[in-house]
């Protein structure tokens, strides 16, 4: 069986006691570790399983379509 490769964008937030991920394509694939490469590991671990999931379920898996850009602004300083 042929592996089509999926490019999926994730949100890594810090948190009191690591790190957490979501996939904004992938209502409800979360993953949290104490380290930024332990987070990302489950996170890659936790989009396989939510895609096989899916699949097992006869679900349509949806296209990766979303993206991240930063915005730069300027805060002016206190006087």
């Amino acid at each position: 069986m042929k592996r089509k490769p999926l490019r999926y964008a994730i949100l890594i937030e810090k948190t009191k006691t690591g790190y957490s991920a979501h996939v904004p394509d992938l209502l409800g694939c979360v993953a949290a570790g104490e380290t930024r490469r332990e987070t990302m590991r489950l996170i890659r671990e936790a989009i396989e399983f939510h895609l096989e999931g899916m699949r097992l379920h006869g679900e349509p898996i949806p296209a990766p379509s979303s993206g991240c850009e930063y915005v730069e602004v300027e805060l002016a300083e206190a006087v």
